[in-house]
């Protein structure tokens, strides 16, 4: 594996210097494999962890999970209704998935109306949709591997009983 990558997935926070220290290359050689992991668009871009529950305006958006059953398309399967998906602004993410539903749709909008209008008017309408299932995100304890502190008083330890 692509050393620079392999330390991209296991210390993504790393800066340039730590990462060409860790691999043993130059500075200049992890920048080299970065600009291949970007042109073979292996390595898209760089995402900050947020906890966005501090920042009133930005956590004022609501997000859901969006469980969607489809009728996979002749000749496309899910991939071209999963790009189809994809492609409205509102949808953050798009999963493939086995068990009960056939895609998992990660949504963001203004309001919980905003996000409720997408489903009943853009995502429940397009052509071989079966059936959806939304849960809205009340509160986020653990983003990217990152513990959010939601500014309670830290506990002591937990109470054992027998």
């Amino acid at each position: 594996m692509n050393p620079v990558l392999k330390l991209l997935i296991d210390g993504g926070s790393l800066t340039t210097g730590q990462m060409a220290t860790v691999a043993g290359l130059t500075e200049a050689e992890v920048n080299q494999h970065l600009e291949q992991l970007k042109a073979d668009k292996i390595f898209l871009g760089w995402r900050p962890v947020l906890d966005l529950s501090r920042e009133a305006a930005a956590g004022a958006a609501v997000r859901a999970v969006i469980e969607v059953k489809v009728t996979p398309e002749r000749g496309g399967g899910f991939n071209r209704f999963a790009e189809r998906i994809a492609r409205f602004d509102e949808v953050e993410s798009c999963y493939l998935m086995s068990g009960s539903y056939d895609l998992l749709v990660f949504v963001k909008g203004a309001t919980l109306q905003k996000v409720a209008g997408f489903v009943s008017e853009k995502l429940s309408t397009v052509e071989g949709v079966l059936s959806t299932s939304t849960h809205f995100m009340l509160r986020c304890y653990k983003e990217q591997g990152y513990l959010l502190d939601g500014g309670e008083a830290p506990t002591t330890r937990l109470v054992v009983a027998p």
